[in-house]
């Protein structure tokens, strides 16, 4: 950040008294610009024994698999998010569950939320932001090709507790040695 969204003057790194961070100040207003973590929602659409992953058709990992997820909005709920995004890019009807898990990803400054959400019918195709919309059973997940580390995670945690009969919430964090290749939406 160079210049103040408040009034134009340029902005300096310094600890604003009664903090402890460095943070991007204006010279001029005194206006802390805090940089916060974005949050990264999505949904594990079920149908029968499947989920509905998408193939990515944008950057970054382009070609590779993913739950229908992205960057939540301002004036939306996590819940509402994770909805809109399923139907941004599976343009597929759900019916929200419970949240399923929640990834810290620290070294790029981004937590992802994965809600279960239940398939209402088979009436989907890709989105603007998707190559193709295909329902997986886990079998058939292609694990070589599933875009994000977070992903895998809860795609992992998802079907262990279908074969252990009953659903947890998974909270955990990447450690700081992953590479924002391997975690960034």
């Amino acid at each position: 950040m160079n210049y103040c969204s408040e009034c134009g003057a340029p902005v300096a790194m310094m600890t604003p008294s009664g903090d402890t961070r460095l943070r991007h100040v204006c010279v001029n207003c005194g206006t802390v610009h805090y940089r916060n973590p974005k949050l990264v929602i999505g949904t594990i659409p079920e149908w029968e024994n499947g989920i509905l992953l998408c193939r990515r058709a944008i950057e970054p990992r382009h070609g590779k698999w993913t739950l229908p997820a992205g960057f939540m909005e301002t004036l939306e709920t996590t819940a509402g998010a994770a909805a809109r995004e399923t139907q941004e890019e599976a343009c597929a009807r759900i019916e929200m569950g419970e949240m399923f898990s929640l990834i810290d990803v620290p070294a790029i400054s981004q937590v992802h939320i994965f809600y279960r959400a239940r398939l209402l019918d088979t009436d989907f195709r890709p989105g603007e932001e998707s190559l193709e919309t295909v329902i997986f059973s886990e079998a058939e997940i292609p694990w070589n090709e599933i875009a994000f580390r977070t992903v895998s995670l809860t795609l992992q945690h998802y079907f262990a507790d279908r074969r252990n009969g009953g659903w947890q919430f998974h909270a955990m964090a990447l450690p700081m040695a992953y590479s924002s290749v391997e975690v960034s939406w």
